[in-house]
């Protein structure tokens, strides 16, 4: 049965539509954020890459809320939101921790993972998407969107 480890809030300054996660060793990302970043308007909710996973916003600069859940095992699925869009994906982190990055540097933003050279499964949700498009031509919103990150080891 999967059981939560640990749950951190950070906020996060999004700018140009986007922010990643990224290993925090930066030299053993073979493309940091933004590198290969999809431009277009249609870019996907979550993009992969190696050691990085870029999350796609509705707003150019707000501050939307990120959640990190540390599990020790897949966890159930979250339906306590009207989440907008979720996502899948794996990430291997060199250094046991990974860190937010944005366009404009001001990320701020670190998760522990307690583990080096280890691989994670990844469950991703967003919601106050279209809140954000709405507001973000008159106002710099702050904690309209949301995202929640679930982590947990990943079979190898």
């Amino acid at each position: 049965m999967a059981e939560l480890v640990k749950r951190e809030t950070v906020e996060v300054m999004v700018s140009f539509y986007g922010f990643a996660l990224q290993e925090e060793d930066d030299t053993q990302v073979p493309v940091p954020f933004p590198g290969a970043r999809d431009e277009s308007r249609q870019r996907p909710f979550l993009s992969v890459f190696d050691k990085r996973l870029d999350f796609e916003s509705a707003g150019h600069t707000h501050e939307a809320t990120l959640v990190f859940e540390l599990w020790t095992a897949e966890p159930p699925l979250d339906d306590t939101e009207c989440w907008e869009a979720e996502g899948e994906a794996g990430i291997h982190s060199t250094s046991g921790a990974l860190t937010v990055e944005t366009m404009s540097g001001a990320g701020g933003g670190r998760v522990e993972l307690g583990v080096a050279d280890s691989s994670w499964s990844v469950r991703a949700y967003r919601w106050g998407r279209a809140e954000v498009a709405r507001r973000a031509p008159v106002e710099v919103p702050e904690g309209v969107e949301h995202y929640l990150v679930r982590l947990w080891p990943a079979c190898v």
